[in-house]
């Protein structure tokens, strides 16, 4: 992967990002994302924040090769303190990391009830948890999409300001996600759905049926059943 040519996971990150967008890619990893989108011109500018001083250097690296010294800055902070006022920042990407460590990121960036005109997020794990940040914290949720690359289901989720009150199941598995039961979408839940069968049949085997594991796993099991239905309600 380089600037010219991204992870199919970082590309479907690009498609939402909007046309002559003022952007900052936290935790950027090589600035590739941002790299790519000045070089197609379909951004103004972009900030690719780091917090170490490896990782910088690696993206002025790349800044440097692609000759993008005017449009790219590489800046060394954690998350939202590596961008200044005068960046006029109004995208912000968070791609990579967890869900947690993106919504202690994005707390720590809306301290001042700072709202961006776009956030597009691509948690690894906790996807729950990022969903409830944008309901407690004035962002609507206008899309989601899954892609599997290299043997991992990621998530990508794109939010505004606005308001947003998930169900329970919204919260777990993504409105737009159950509506459109994406056939990358249903794999991952069916998948996720028989190794929580098996497990059962294991407590089952070893007379837990009656434990609290047994309740929580037949639980979720029950739960994704309903989302993978949901579009024949």
């Amino acid at each position: 992967m380089d600037a010219l040519n991204l992870s199919p996971r970082l590309d479907l990150v690009a498609t939402f990002v909007p046309k002559n967008a003022r952007l900052v890619d936290i935790g950027s990893d090589h600035a590739y994302l941002p790299a790519n989108l000045l070089l197609k011109k379909t951004i103004a500018f972009a900030v690719a924040g780091e917090v170490a001083p490896g990782p910088l250097k690696n993206v002025q690296q790349e800044i440097d090769k692609a000759h993008l010294q005017d449009q790219l800055v590489a800046r060394l902070g954690d998350g939202f303190t590596a961008i200044k006022p005068e960046d006029k920042i109004d995208t912000v990407v968070i791609a990579g990391m967890g869900g947690r460590l993106i919504t202690d990121i994005l707390t720590a960036g809306h301290s001042d009830n700072q709202k961006y005109q776009r956030l597009i997020l691509q948690p690894n794990t906790d996807v729950l948890a990022v969903r409830a940040w944008l309901q407690a914290n004035g962002y609507a949720l206008i899309d989601e999409q899954m892609i599997l690359d290299d043997h991992h289901y990621y998530e990508v989720l794109v939010a505004e300001p606005g308001t947003t009150h998930f169900t329970d199941d919204e919260l777990h598995f993504g409105p737009f996600n159950m509506d459109r039961q994406a056939p990358v979408w249903r794999e991952k839940w069916q998948n996720e759905l028989e190794r929580i069968q098996r497990i059962l049949v294991k407590l089952q085997a070893s007379k837990q049926s009656k434990s609290r594991a047994y309740e929580a796993y037949a639980n979720q099991s029950r739960q994704i059943q309903e989302a993978l239905q949901h579009a024949s309600k």
